[in-house]
């Protein structure tokens, strides 16, 4: 097989890669439960998971086995033919979400432009026509993809700058404020699209009384709750959705990243009554619900469930933000907030945070930065109370470095 040293794999992203990311400077070659080594041998605790997606962590056995298996057996026929694991897998995710029905995509950001032609679906039927109930309200700080639709759901303007004219219909409310939503939304407007926690804006979790106040105020109003769960889905919360704590059931959901735990999966739930606003040839996709990535999603939902990571999230994440807590305690003019759910924490900063990113990785543990001034931890849900101790003490090591 052949192999490269770490500076021919940066020779050929210098020459061959475009320039839309800005990787730290290690080749990762391989990985093994919580851990990843990079082209030297060396060792990293894998607390950014590949943004949320790596849910079982790296190379599980039985999500391994499982792929394995199904890639001799059969991996792609398209969606013009019925595939079982499709089948299987759609009705595990609708015994989780309600009655409803679920379309497979690859990614958060293709699930989330299937929920946006839902909403002008809706907007349709309620309407009685096209073109006068078009609009969706979202929240400032919010990240729903780098498509088209996505950047102008998002409101960031680092998101959407260099890509004018964007889709119309979009206002943006301040998030966990009910009455601002309530002032945005009027008789064009067809559904309103949150993140339940918002990710790449820095970890600001939606409160309870604001989804029970927003579900209340789309049943008033006759418009579409749709949540994007993409990254804060699939166990990561220490509940299968973040939604979960509220007692809420949205309209429509996104979901992704963790749903194939490595594997290109993703998916949106429609509650039966909406459901039928998809009809054939109203929506499609080429590799959206494979046998290979249904059998990497099943996969993924067993060891969830076999091996009680939900129940590993809820039990060990209390104390972990606890002694981040602890650790802001110690740097209060470098650490201004720690904030988050289960395996899902932003630690504010009051300075850029790359520095410290680098500071860790050179320590032996690998994070992500998001929105400016926040580092996100999101290790795999198999990760116990030992390794986020290990993540705390070299993130306080880190700070120290970097005082």
């Amino acid at each position: 097989m052949e192999s490269f040293h770490h500076e021919d794999t940066q020779e050929l992203y210098d020459k061959y890669v475009l320039k839309n990311y800005a990787p730290a400077p290690l080749t990762l070659v391989r990985g093994e439960g919580v851990y990843v080594w990079d082209s030297d041998g060396r060792r990293y605790l894998d607390f950014g998971a590949g943004i949320a997606v790596s849910a079982l962590g790296h190379g599980h056995p039985a999500w391994v086995a499982a792929i394995k298996e199904q890639l001799f057996r059969l991996t792609h026929v398209s969606n013009l033919y019925r595939n079982r694991n499709q089948g299987r897998l759609a009705k595990n995710l609708v015994s989780r979400c309600g009655p409803g029905r679920v379309f497979f995509c690859n990614s958060g950001a293709e699930a989330n432009e299937a929920l946006l032609k839902l909403a002008r679906l809706h907007g349709v039927h309620k309407a009685g026509r096209e073109g006068v109930c078009y609009k969706v309200v979202t929240a400032l700080n919010g990240f729903h993809g780098r498509t088209f639709g996505g950047m102008s759901a998002t409101g960031q303007e680092k998101i959407r700058q260099n890509f004018a004219p964007l889709l119309p219909g979009f206002s943006f409310g301040k998030l966990n404020d009910l009455a601002d939503f309530e002032r945005l939304i009027d008789p064009e407007t067809a559904a309103v699209f949150l993140e339940t926690i918002q990710g790449e804006g820095g970890i600001h979790p939606c409160t309870v009384e604001f989804l029970q106040g927003i579900r209340d105020l789309c049943d008033q109003r006759g418009v579409l709750l749709i949540l994007d769960e993409v990254q804060c889905g699939i166990g990561r919360t220490g509940r299968f959705f973040a939604y979960e704590k509220a007692g809420i059931r949205p309209d429509a959901i996104g979901m992704a990243k963790g749903l194939g735990s490595g594997f290109p999966l993703g998916a949106i739930w429609v509650d039966e009554k909406y459901a039928d606003l998809f009809t054939p040839g109203s929506h499609g996709t080429t590799f959206g619900g494979t046998p290979l990535g249904c059998a990497a999603g099943l996969a993924t939902l067993h060891v969830i469930e076999k091996e009680l990571l939900m129940e590993n999230v809820g039990s060990n994440a209390p104390g972990w933000l606890a002694n981040l807590q602890t650790v802001r305690d110690e740097f209060p003019d470098q650490v201004l907030s720690v904030r988050g759910e289960g395996y899902m924490v932003g630690v504010q900063l009051a300075m850029n945070p790359l520095p410290t990113v680098a500071a860790m990785r050179d320590r032996g543990m690998l994070a992500v930065p998001a929105s400016g001034d926040v580092i996100r931890f999101l290790p795999p849900l198999i990760a116990t109370a030992e390794h986020l101790r290990q993540s705390t003490e070299i993130f306080r090591d880190a700070l120290a470095a970097t005082a």
